[in-house]
């Protein structure tokens, strides 16, 4: 599997995504426009090893609904990355089922590197 999780009105995905030099072949999935399954939550829960690890804490809502002050459990992550598209930390990067998940320049170069051996 090769896709590329962003948002099209997010410019940090889209600067990531040049930066990757993606091929072709890494199909591009707009969050917004093509929200999370279940099935396919599980299947980046099971690559990532937990769901809070693709949760963003950065989201508008996360500080709109005061979570900050609830003890979020991993089902409590999975109910608000179904709910809402704006939980999933972005991008995530699924390559030869290898992930890459967020903006930081760590997790940006290993994504880079892994792309360019593979």
């Amino acid at each position: 599997m090769r896709t590329f999780f962003s948002l099209n009105s997010c410019n940090t995905c889209q600067r990531i995504y040049k930066e990757l030099n993606l091929p072709r072949s890494v199909t591009i999935v707009n969050i917004k426009e093509d929200p999370l399954t279940s099935e396919l939550l599980e299947k980046l829960k099971n690559l990532a090893g937990s769901y809070e690890a693709l949760f963003s804490r950065r989201a508008q809502l996360f500080k709109k609904h005061n979570l900050r002050e609830r003890e979020l459990s991993e089902q409590d992550f999975r109910t608000l990355l179904l709910e809402h598209y704006t939980f999933l930390k972005r991008p995530v990067l699924i390559y030869d089922e290898k992930i890459f998940i967020g903006n930081s320049k760590a997790v940006v170069a290993a994504a880079k590197k892994w792309v360019d051996e593979h």
